[in-house]
């Protein structure tokens, strides 16, 4: 099987035999060779667990286990070290009813400095009635039924251009990295 060429892959099959365990003599070459081998494995694991894209949305800042590359801006000669910056993942609950052709705006708890960026954001409107769902922004070929969802430093901003007021189960996911 062939991996994609960047992102981390835990092997199937480790360099270290069980029967070889079992049969190395702890003061030996081969013991220390067998140890080294146990943890460059046991390093492969964790380089591929700590990379995963986590699965837990919470309504408080988490870590969401992506991450972007390092800011241009740094170098070897700046202050700050390159490095891969963490997304970090934050879902507002709306249990109110989206507008009637108008605009709402809803408090998403970010602190927000000038280091930083939004990278992702995005909601799912739910009519419990109904029992049907608009993924936001919702974008439709009739243009009056579009739902514009923007990020600003303080809200999540929901426009609606026609009635809506079904749709009273909403979650919004915003992302962001800093520097």
């Amino acid at each position: 099987m062939s991996y994609p060429k960047s992102g981390q892959f835990v092997p199937s099959t480790f360099s270290t035999d069980v029967q070889q365990v079992s049969s190395v003599d702890v003061n030996s070459a081969e013991f220390k060779e067998l140890l080294i081998r146990l943890y460059q494995d046991l390093n492969i694991m964790a380089l591929a667990t700590n990379e995963r894209q986590s699965g837990s949305y919470s309504t408080l800042e988490s870590f969401s286990g992506k991450s972007y590359f390092s800011n241009p801006a740094y170098t070897s000669l700046t202050a700050n070290k390159a490095a891969l910056r963490p997304v970090i993942r934050v879902v507002v609950f709306y249990n109110v009813a989206l507008p009637n052709t108008a605009a709402v705006s809803i408090p998403h708890g970010i602190t927000v400095t000038p280091t930083t960026t939004f990278v992702d954001y995005y909601g799912v409107a739910n009519d419990p009635t109904a029992q049907t769902a608009l993924k936001l922004p919702y974008a439709s070929p009739t243009l009056v039924n579009n739902i514009e969802v923007s990020v600003d430093a303080t809200n999540i901003n929901v426009t609606t251009g026609s009635n809506r007021q079904s749709y009273t189960v909403n979650y919004f996911v915003v992302e962001y990295i800093t520097n």
